[in-house]
Order: C-alpha cells, then structure tokens, then sequence
C-alpha cells in the first residue's frame, strides 16, 4: 500500500471547472447558455517514471486540466497534488515540480534564447554553475546553441517551439505537463519532442501529455485517460481500456454510446 500511494505523483480529485461566456463565445459554440462546465468532477492519477496522456476531442476539457494542474488557473470544486503538494492551497510549491509547456506560450520576440534561459533559471533558484551546464546540454541536444544569440523573433516556428521547450524544463522539473505537445510541429522538430518525452521517462521523470492523437497515445504512453465533455470516461494502459481492438476504434465505440452519435 505505502508503494503505491508513493507513485501517485499527480492525484486529480473530483475537479470542476466552470466559464461564463460571452455573447461572441455564445455564438461560436452555437449555445444560448451562459456557462459551460469545462472540467467536471474529473479524476485520475499519474504514476511516477510514466507517460500518462489525457486523450479527447477538441473542447474535452483537456486543456484546462492541465492549466489547473499547472496553477494557471484556479478550480471551482475538487483539488489536484502534484508530488503532494495541493494546487489550490500550495501553488508555488506546485510550481517548483513542474514544467510546462504549451504551444500557446509566446516568448518575447525581442529577446535571445541564450537571454530568456538565464531569465527563466534565475527565476527558478537555479544557481549560475547548474545553469551553465544545463544550458549547455539543452542548446546541444535541441539545436539551440547555433541560434543562441538571434532574437526570437527571427527563429523559425519550430526552433521557438524548442527555445520554449528547454525554458519550460529549465529547473530540471519532477514532472512535465505538455499541451498538445507536437501541435503545429513540422515532423522532424516533432520527433525530437516525442524522442526527449521518452528521455525524460528514462530518466525518471512523470510526463503527462494532452492530444487528440491516437498514434502518440500509442506509441508514447503507458496509460490514457478518455476525456469527453470534462469527464474521465476510461482510464488505465491501452490493453486495460482497448483488449484487442485500436485505440481509435475505442474511442469512438465509447464516444457513441456517451453522445448517442456517429462521429
């Protein structure tokens, strides 16, 4: 029992998130109610040294999940502990055990990658010695250091998307939160994102990953979590929630029978 409870290093507990929309958000979602749940009353729990990923459509509620988790945004209802520590009660805390990383994250196109490393170290604790090294091997490993004193700006889309990834681990994180992690990613600078997700499996660390991609499910995780309208509706390893069948035959076999649809 003692082992397993040490494992749970991110424990999501009956979390529930509510927005108010707005009139132009009404009409996007083509809905005359004011308020959307976006989260309800989802749990689950991601295990240390593992890939977990959180799998569903578009609106699934994915995305704030992991904003929750990564203390961006407050829940209404529930709590979530990363490495023990409650994101509502001790967000900082949070903070220092994660990274994350969104494709959403936009870098100040003035600065250089070789500034907003030492920028984001620093902010982190991380001392000078440390932050040279990491620097170092990061820069290397991505490419970076080739580009390290040209303004952001001036990078391409998919060498911004590694400067924001290496910043987002700069502290040398326990766990490591990606939001659709290889969105907009051209194939080679996404296969260097999925080879480093597994690196950081090997070395020890928790990833957890939202997508609406089935092949990185399957070729990335150890378990999943289904996500349909804020709620986990399956959870566990690909044999545990599929048997036989794909996983994209699964989902949309559990997608019918929750939403009465053909997709």
């Amino acid at each position: 029992m003692g082992t397993e409870i040490s494992d749970e290093i991110v424990k999501v507990e009956a979390l529930k998130k509510t927005f108010t929309l707005s009139k132009k958000q009404q009409k996007i979602e083509k809905t005359s109610a004011t308020k959307k749940v976006a989260v309800n009353e989802l749990s689950f729990v991601a295990k240390r040294g593992e890939i977990y990923g959180l799998l569903g459509p578009n609106g699934a509620g994915k995305t704030t999940t992991l904003r929750i988790l990564s203390t961006l945004i407050k829940p209404d209802g529930g709590d979530a502990f990363v490495c023990g520590h409650s994101v509502v009660r001790e967000p900082q805390s949070v903070r220092d055990k994660i990274g994350f990383m969104t494709s959403e994250l936009k870098l100040d196109g003035f600065f250089t990658p070789d500034y907003l490393f030492d920028f984001f170290g620093k902010m982190h604790g991380v001392d000078n010695e440390t932050l040279k090294a990491r620097k170092a091997e990061l820069f290397s490993k991505f490419g970076i250091d080739r580009f390290a004193e040209v303004r952001v700006k001036d990078l391409s889309t998919g060498m911004k998307q590694k400067v924001s990834l290496v910043i987002s681990i700069v502290h040398n994180p326990d766990v490591v939160i990606f939001d659709e992690p290889t969105n907009g990613l051209d194939v080679l600078t996404a296969k260097v994102v999925t080879d480093f997700l597994q690196e950081l499996k090997t070395m020890g660390k928790s990833v957890i990953l939202s997508t609406h991609i089935f092949s990185l499910v399957e070729k990335l995780c150890d378990r999943v979590g289904i996500i349909i309208d804020g709620k986990t509706v399956a959870n566990g390893t690909l044999k545990e929630i599929c048997g036989k069948t794909s996983l994209e035959e699964k989902f949309f076999e559990i997608y019918k029978n929750i939403k009465g649809e053909e997709v």
